[in-house]
């Protein structure tokens, strides 16, 4: 990491923190101290009072790491909210679990293209989304369930994509690479995508 932030990279910093409010303030304060660090995760199902002492361990100092609170894992279905007890669609959870970020002071939100455009709708242009299970067309879809193309992410509203195994997995990285930053250099923000989290692909 210190390597990265030496040559000049922001460092996403994916610990999606989850405890006891005083636990959380440590770690998320230990972590801004990092060189480079400019978004950080947690989950927002740590609580309103875990969310608002990272934010308060943060402070106001300018560039502060951005914190981002994830709503509900890409790699869940209806079936899987369901079965951890949480009622409603997954988009009705996802726009609770944002109100409960944005009232704890965070940046904004970590949640799948699909519910993206309705995040972006009640919460405004100023609130980050990070939007994670990218992947092309062509790729394998892992242990993703909500996932989409870059550029439908792009026509979705996201501000930062999350793109792993279809670059780091590639026989070639740099040409995936390169592949999906002309896909997003080429998308707008006309689309939306439909889905109800049981989908495997996406279109705008």
């Amino acid at each position: 990491m210190q390597k990265l932030a030496g040559l000049g990279f922001d460092i996403f910093l994916d610990l999606k923190f989850h405890d006891i409010p005083n636990t959380v303030a440590h770690a998320v304060a230990a972590a801004a101290q990092l060189p480079g660090v400019r978004l950080m995760t947690l989950h927002v199902a740590a609580g309103l009072a875990a969310l608002r002492a990272a934010r308060e361990a943060v402070g106001n100092r300018k560039n502060r790491p951005a914190l981002l609170g994830v709503t509900v894992l890409t790699s869940f279905d209806l079936d899987t909210l369901q079965q951890i007890g949480m009622e409603g669609t997954l988009e009705s959870r996802v726009l609770a679990l944002a109100q409960l970020a944005k009232d704890a002071g965070l940046d904004g939100v970590v949640t799948s293209a699909y519910e993206a455009p309705t995040v972006r709708r009640e919460f405004g242009p100023k609130f980050k989304i990070l939007v994670p299970g990218v992947r092309p067309a062509s790729a394998d879809l892992n242990d993703q369930s909500r996932v989409a193309t870059p550029g439908d992410a792009v026509r979705a509203g996201a501000d930062y994509l999350v793109v792993g195994r279809p670059i780091t997995a590639a026989k070639d990285p740099r040409k995936a690479a390169l592949a999906i930053v002309s896909e997003i250099s080429t998308a707008d923000s006309s689309g939306r995508l439909t889905g109800d989290g049981k989908t495997k692909t996406a279109s705008a």
